[in-house]
C-alpha cells in the first residue's frame, strides 16, 4: 500500500502541489458523482436518432474514461471529460434531424471534427481561431446553447408542445385552396407555435416532480444532487407507470457492437448516386467546423473557469499544459466517435472536485476508473425514463444562461450579433445556425462601421462558407 502511495505521490507531484492522495481520490469521486448524470442523459438524447440506447451508454462511459484518463496521466490536471451537453443536442437535432444525415454519417462528422481538433492543437492553429472570434461572441455561445438545451428538455418531456408551423404551410398553399377550405384548415390548426403541454399526462407530471426535486437538491447544495434527482425521479415513476422495470439483470448482455465502428465516412459525400459533389463537401465542412468551434470554445471556457476556482492558473492567467488538455479532448472525441457517441468535452462539473481539493491528475484518474465501473449499470440503464432526464436538460440550460451577464448589451454593435447568436440557436433548432448568423452579423456591422481591419481573415473565410451554404445549398 505504501509503495502504491509513493508511486502516486511521485507520478502526480501531489506533495509539490500541496495535496494528498486521499484528497485527490475523494475529489475524483466528487467529480464523477456530480457529472455522472451524463451516462443516462447522453443515451436518451442520441437514442432518438435510432442509435441503440445500451450501446451508447457503454460508449459514453468508455469515451469519458479514456478522455479523463488521458487528462490525468498526460496533462496531470484534475479535469474530467464526457460527451458534451449541447454537442449531443447538435448531433441529434441539427445534424441528423435538421440536415438529414444518418446517425452513422453523424458519427463520421464527429470523428472528422476530432481529427481536425487534433491537427489544430498540434499545429497551434487553435490559438489563431480563438483569437479571431470576438470575446463577446464566445461568451454568447454558452447561453445560446443553454436556451437550446432547455427547449429540448421541455419539448422532450411534453411540458411544452412545439407545433412546427402548420399555419405557415397553409398560407404557402393558399393559392391552391378555395376560401372555404382555407378557413377550415386554419380553424383546425393549433393556435400557436409553442404552447403548454398536457400537464395531467403522467410523464409530464413526473418531469415537473423531478425538476422540483432537482431544484430543492441544488438550492440545498446536496452533493451529486443531479444524479440523486435522476434516481429518485425514476423510482417515483414506478407507481406512476412511467418507469418500466427490467425483467432481469444480465451482465453478459452488455454489447457495444450496435454503434461501435459504425461511422459512415464515405456516405457523407454520396448524393443520390451522383458521387461526390461540391455542395455535399461544403455542407459537411461547415458542420465539422461548427462542431470544432463549439467544442474548442466550450473546452477552453471550462478549463479557464474551473482552473481559476482552484488557483491552478499560471502567472499569465493560462492553464498549465493547455495543449495536453486539448489533446485529451480531441483524442476522446475521435475515439468516442469510433465507439458510438457524440463529441467529448471537458466538464464544468470538474469544478466540484477542484473545490474539494483536487489539484492533480489523480483526481481525473479516479473519475475515469468510476466511469469504467459504471458500465456494469448498462443492462438496467434503460429503465431511466425521459421524464427523469429531462429535468437535467432544463436545469443545465438554465445554469448556462449565466454567461449572458458578461455581454455589454448597452452597445448595439455588440448586442445585435450576440443576441442573434443566442436566440437563433433555439429558434432555428440549430447551434450551427446560431454561430453562423452571429458571425455574419458581426462582420456586417464591422463593415458598416468601416472597421474592416478588425475582421480577422479566418472570420471572412467562415462567413463566406456560411453564405455559400445558405444561398446555394
Amino acid at each position: 500500500m505504501q509503495a502504491y502511495t509513493d508511486l502516486m505521490l511521485d507520478r502526480f507531484q501531489i506533495n509539490q502541489k500541496g495535496s494528498t492522495v486521499k484528497t485527490e481520490v475523494l475529489a475524483g469521486v466528487t467529480t464523477f458523482l456530480t457529472m455522472s448524470y451524463i451516462i443516462f442523459v447522453n443515451p436518451s438524447i442520441l437514442a432518438q436518432t435510432g442509435m441503440d440506447y445500451e450501446s451508447v451508454f457503454i460508449a459514453t462511459c468508455i469515451a469519458a474514461a479514456i478522455g479523463t484518463l488521458i487528462m490525468g496521466l498526460f496533462a496531470n490536471l484534475p479535469f474530467a471529460l464526457a460527451p458534451g451537453m449541447g454537442l449531443n443536442a447538435f448531433f441529434t437535432f441539427t445534424v441528423v434531424f435538421g440536415l438529414g444525415y444518418t446517425w452513422q454519417q453523424g458519427l463520421a462528422i464527429v470523428f472528422l471534427s476530432g481529427v481536425l481538433f487534433l491537427i489544430l492543437t498540434i499545429t497551434g492553429v487553435r490559438r489563431t481561431i480563438i483569437d479571431a472570434i470576438p470575446l463577446f461572441l464566445k461568451q454568447a455561445i454558452t447561453p445560446g446553447i443553454g436556451l437550446f438545451i432547455a427547449l429540448i428538455g421541455l419539448n422532450n418531456a411534453g411540458v411544452i408542445d412545439v407545433n412546427q408551423g402548420p399555419i405557415i404551410d397553409i398560407i404557402l398553399q393558399q393559392e391552391a385552396l378555395n376560401k372555404d377550405q382555407l378557413i377550415s384548415q386554419v380553424n383546425e390548426a393549433p393556435p400557436q407555435i409553442i404552447q403548454l403541454g398536457k400537464l395531467a399526462n403522467p410523464a409530464v407530471l413526473l418531469t415537473i416532480i423531478g425538476f422540483v426535486i432537482l431544484t430543492v437538491f441544488m438550492i440545498l447544495k446536496i452533493r451529486a444532487g443531479m444524479i440523486w434527482a435522476v434516481l429518485l425521479t425514476t423510482v417515483i415513476g414506478i407507481p406512476m407507470g412511467v418507469t418500466q422495470l427490467p425483467e432481469s439483470y444480465d451482465i453478459s448482455s452488455i454489447n457495444i457492437s450496435p454503434t461501435a465502428f459504425q461511422l459512415d465516412i464515405a456516405g457523407l459525400f454520396r448524393t443520390a448516386g451522383d458521387g461526390m459533389v461540391w455542395s455535399s463537401i461544403l455542407s459537411v465542412l461547415i458542420v465539422i467546423i461548427s462542431f470544432t468551434i463549439v467544442d474548442l470554445l466550450d473546452t477552453l471556457g471550462t478549463l479557464l473557469g474551473t482552473a481559476s476556482k482552484g488557483n491552478l492558473l499560471d502567472d499569465d492567467g493560462n492553464v498549465p499544459r493547455m495543449n495536453q488538455a486539448l489533446f485529451a479532448d480531441a483524442t476522446a472525441t475521435t475515439i468516442g466517435a469510433l465507439l458510438g457517441t457524440s463529441s467529448v468535452t471537458t466538464y464544468i462539473e470538474s469544478g466540484s472536485g477542484i473545490i474539494e481539493g483536487g489539484k492533480t491528475g489523480l483526481t481525473a484518474v479516479t473519475a475515469a476508473v468510476l466511469f469504467l465501473a459504471a458500465i456494469l449499470l448498462a443492462p438496467i440503464a434503460g429503465i431511466v425514463p425521459v421524464a427523469a432526464t429531462s429535468p437535467i436538460l432544463i436545469m443545465v440550460g438554465l445554469l448556462m444562461m449565466d454567461g449572458i451577464k458578461k455581454i455589454d448589451l448597452d452597445r448595439l454593435d455588440i448586442a445585435i450579433p450576440a443576441v442573434l447568436l443566442i436566440i437563433m440557436m433555439p429558434f432555428s433548432y440549430s447551434i450551427a445556425n446560431g454561430i453562423a448568423i452571429g458571425l455574419m452579423m458581426y462582420v456586417l456591422i464591422q463593415l458598416v462601421q468601416g472597421n474592416i481591419r478588425k475582421i480577422h481573415p479566418i472570420l471572412i473565410v467562415l462567413v463566406l462558407l456560411f453564405l455559400l451554404k445558405y444561398l446555394f445549398i
